[in-house]
């Protein structure tokens, strides 16, 4: 009995070198792969991070285009139809500078008018600034011009009780919707409100 206890006791003495070096190896293995892992996560997070930030700045530059609608649409008629259309626009709040050169080729202010039997694209408009404005054909903050659309030259009639639609699409930002209809009785100014 007494020699078996000291094989088991060599036994014992020699696997207690062996259990330290694998209990270290399985601590650096996980510590690896924690920090794998770690890696991992931080990346994934600051790619997020970014492509959040991207998506807020983009979202930013688009809002910051859009034109808003300052007064009353303004009819003219002849009595029977509408001749023209004179409606007042100016940047939204912290807004960025949008053209309305009517002539320009590229990055320029589109209006469409539509109708019960019309739909015309990319239709002809003047743009003035009356009140407030400098020499240049931006529309920047602060500033107010008014857009003046010749209907008679649409192949659109234009007349009483009738209800039609403009947009006002700028390059960057969203499209400004005008919906009106006609009263029953057409004055040779018409407030639209």
């Amino acid at each position: 009995m007494s020699k078996l206890l000291r094989l088991f006791r060599r036994a014992t003495r020699e696997e207690e070198g062996i259990t330290g070096l694998e209990t270290a190896i399985i601590l650096i293995a996980f510590v690896v792969v924690a920090t794998v892992f770690a890696f991992v996560v931080l990346s994934t997070g600051l790619f997020s991070a970014e492509r959040g930030k991207e998506a807020v700045y983009a979202g930013l530059q688009k809002t910051r285009g859009t034109l808003e609608l300052r007064g009353s649409v303004v009819a003219t008629t002849d009595g029977t139809v509408v001749t023209d259309l004179v409606f007042d626009v100016a940047n939204s709040a912290g807004g960025e500078p949008v053209n309305l050169d009517p002539a320009a080729t590229s990055n320029k202010v589109v209006i469409d008018y539509r109708d019960a039997t019309v739909n015309e694209t990319n239709i002809t408009w003047v743009a003035t600034w009356p009140v407030a404005g400098d020499s240049d054909t931006l529309l920047e903050p602060g500033e107010l011009a008014e857009i003046a659309i010749d209907v008679s030259a649409l192949t659109a009639t234009l007349g009483a009780n009738q209800p039609f639609a403009l947009e006002v699409k700028p390059p960057l930002g969203g499209t400004m919707i005008i919906a009106r209809t006609m009263p029953a009785g057409l004055d040779t100014v018409v407030d639209l409100h």
